[in-house]
C-alpha cells in the first residue's frame, strides 16, 4: 500500500511552487508529519509533512521544478524502510546488494573509463512534469558538455515554459554521456533531453574548466560557492561579480534571482559606450535596451490583476475627506498615545475602523462571489496592501472588528516589518475580505486601485493635499484626500457603493464617531 505526497493548497492566491529541496532520499524510513519537501512559493517557503509513516518510496518531482497545487511529488511504501548512507565508497556500491537506482538518492558507483565510455549504467535526464496547465518547454542553454562530469542535483540544462524558466538537475553523479535535444528545441513532458553515465569520468572536465578559471568576473574566493550557473552566465553578461550581491542559496550561493534583484536596485557596472554616433535604426536602439525576467512573485501580481480585470464587472467611484480632525486628534495625543501603546498612532487604524463601520452597514461590499451564490461574510478580516521591494503583498488584519486602534496599529506594523523581511506566511495573507491601499505615502494624487479577487471592494487612500474648500460659505484652506472605492458592479449596487464611500468620509471627519459606534 502507498500512499500520495501531493502538493497542498497554497492559498487563495498562490497557484504554484518551486521545489525546494527533499529533506529525505528514496528508500529512507519517514514517520508521520516529519518534513519531507520544502516548496517556494512567490512569497513564502512551506514544508511539506509526511501524510504517512512508512518509507519513501519515490520521488517524482525533483528540486527546482515547478508544480501546481495537488502535483504528485513522490510517494510513500507501508512498512519500515532503511535509510540509504549519504555516501557509499565504489567498492561498496557493487557488492551484489542491488543495482543503481535512476535517483538522486543512489547514485550507482560502478568503474568506468576515463572517457565516460564504462560500464556504468545510462539514465535518462526527462522533461519533468512541470503542472497540469504545461505540457511542453522549450530547451534553454546546456550548462554541461557532452563528455563533462556532472555532480548529484548539479544544474545540466534550462528548460522554458510559458510560466517560468527552471534548470533541470543531475539525477547522479557521473558523465553527461549524450545531448538528445539540443538548445532552441521544443519538448514535452516525459520526453528525454539527454543520458547520464552514472559513476563515470570526465575526460573533458579539466579542458572546461581551464577557461573558466580565466574569468576573474565570476570565480568564487576560497571558501564560497561557485555561483549558479544561470546567475553566473547572467553575471558574465551584465558585468557583475558575486561580491556585488548577497547569495540567498545554501550557504551564500548566488542564484540567479540574486542578481536580477541587485540589477533592480542599480547594480549593474557601468559599460563602456562606443564614441560613434547614434545610428537611427531600431537595431541600435535594441543595444541599449535591458532586458530581465520578471520575478516569481511580479508575474504572480500581474496575472492576478488581469483575471480580476477580466472577471470582475469593475467601477471606481470618488470623494473626497477632510484629514483636519484626524491629525488634531493625532497632534493631541500621539506621545502619550506612543508611550502606554509601544507603536506610533497613524492614519491606518482609523481607516480601518471606519471600514468596518461602514461594511457593516453595506455588507454586500464584504460579500464574495461563489458559482451562482452570494457569500456575505460577518467577520471582517481586513487586507492592508504593503509595498516591498519585492512587489506588493497584502497581509490581512484579522477580526479587525473586534480590535482597538491601538491594536489594530500593532498588527499593522507587525505585519509590515514581516513583510519588509520576507517572512510572511500563508495564514498572513489568507482569508481577507476586505483590502485597503495607501497609495498617498508615494506621493498618489488620485487612482483607480484594482480589486484584489475574490473580494468585492477595495478602498484607496491618495496624499494629504491642503486645498481651498467651502466651508460655512467662506473659503477656507483645508487638509484634503482623495479616497476612491473600487468594487465589483456584479455584487454592489452604485448606492451603496456612494454611500459606504460617504460613511467613511463621515467617520474620519467625526472621529467620535468611531469611539461611539456610530
Amino acid at each position: 500500500m502507498t500512499t500520495d505526497i501531493k502538493v497542498p493548497t497554497l492559498g487563495e492566491s498562490v497557484t504554484e511552487a518551486t521545489v525546494g529541496q527533499w529533506f529525505k532520499k528514496e528508500g529512507e524510513a519517514v514517520s508521520r508529519d516529519e518534513p519531507l519537501v520544502e516548496l517556494e512559493t512567490d512569497k513564502v517557503t512551506v514544508e511539506v509533512p509526511a501524510p504517512s509513516e512508512g518509507t519513501l518510496e519515490s520521488i517524482v518531482v525533483k528540486a527546482g521544478e515547478t508544480v501546481e497545487v495537488g502535483t504528485l511529488l513522490g510517494s510513500i511504501a507501508a512498512g519500515d524502510g532503511k535509510a540509504k548512507p549519504a555516501e557509499k565508497p565504489a567498492a561498496a556500491a557493487s557488492n551484489g546488494s542491488g543495482k543503481a537506482e535512476k535517483s538522486a538518492a543512489a547514485p550507482a558507483a560502478e568503474p568506468a573509463s576515463e572517457d565516460g565510455s564504462g560500464e556504468g549504467e545510462l539514465i535518462d535526464i526527462v522533461v519533468p512534469s512541470a503542472g497540469e496547465s504545461v505540457t511542453e518547454a522549450d530547451v534553454g542553454e546546456w550548462l554541461k558538455q557532452e563528455g563533462e562530469e556532472v555532480a548529484l542535483d548539479e544544474a545540466v540544462v534550462e528548460l522554458e515554459t510559458d510560466k517560468a524558466a527552471q534548470e533541470i538537475p543531475a539525477q547522479a553523479a557521473g558523465v553527461l554521456a549524450e545531448i538528445i535535444k539540443k538548445q532552441g528545441e521544443t519538448v514535452t513532458v516525459g520526453q528525454v533531453l539527454g543520458r547520464i553515465r552514472v559513476g563515470a569520468k570526465g575526460a573533458k572536465t579539466a579542458e572546461a574548466s581551464a577557461p573558466k578559471a580565466e574569468n576573474t568576473e565570476t570565480a568564487p574566493a576560497a571558501g564560497e560557492r561557485k555561483p549558479a550557473p544561470s546567475a553566473a552566465k547572467m553575471m558574465e553578461e551584465k558585468g557583475l561579480a558575486a561580491a556585488d550581491m548577497d547569495g540567498s542559496g545554501k550557504k551564500g550561493q548566488v542564484l540567479k534571482g540574486d542578481v536580477l534583484k541587485a540589477l533592480e536596485q542599480g547594480s549593474e557596472q557601468p559599460q563602456a559606450k562606443p564614441s560613434a554616433p547614434r545610428a537611427p535604426s531600431p537595431e541600435a536602439d535594441e543595444t541599449r535596451e535591458e532586458r530581465v525576467k520578471m520575478t516569481r512573485l511580479r508575474q504572480t501580481i500581474a496575472r492576478r490583476l488581469k483575471e480580476a480585470q477580466n472577471t470582475a464587472a469593475m467601477l471606481t467611484t470618488f470623494n473626497d475627506v477632510d484629514m483636519g480632525a484626524v491629525m488634531d486628534l493625532r497632534k493631541t495625543y500621539r506621545d502619550l498615545f506612543e508611550k502606554k501603546h509601544g507603536v506610533r498612532l497613524g492614519f491606518m487604524g482609523f481607516f480601518v475602523k471606519a471600514a468596518v463601520a461602514a461594511l457593516k452597514e453595506i455588507p454586500a461590499v464584504n460579500a464574495e462571489i461563489d458559482g451562482t451564490d452570494l457569500v456575505y461574510k460577518n467577520y471582517y478580516h481586513i487586507g492592508v496592501a504593503v509595498g516591498t521591494d519585492k512587489g506588493l503583498v497584502v497581509p490581512v488584519v484579522r477580526d479587525a472588528q473586534d480590535m482597538s486602534v491601538a491594536e489594530i496599529e500593532k498588527e499593522i506594523g507587525s505585519l509590515g516589518k514581516k513583510a519588509r523581511d520576507g517572512s510572511l506566511t500563508l495564514q498572513d495573507m489568507q482569508g481577507g475580505t476586505f483590502t485597503i491601499s495607501n497609495g498617498g505615502v508615494y506621493g498618489s494624487l488620485m487612482s483607480t486601485p484594482i480589486l484584489n479577487a475574490p473580494q468585492s471592494g477595495i478602498l484607496g487612500m491618495h496624499r494629504i493635499e491642503e486645498r481651498p474648500v467651502v466651508r460655512n460659505g467662506q473659503v477656507v484652506v483645508r487638509p484634503m484626500m482623495y479616497l476612491a472605492l473600487s468594487y465589483d458592479h456584479r455584487v454592489v449596487d452604485g448606492q451603496e457603493a456612494v454611500t459606504f464611500l460617504v460613511r467613511i468620509k463621515e467617520a474620519i471627519e467625526d472621529p467620535q464617531r468611531l469611539v461611539l459606534d456610530l
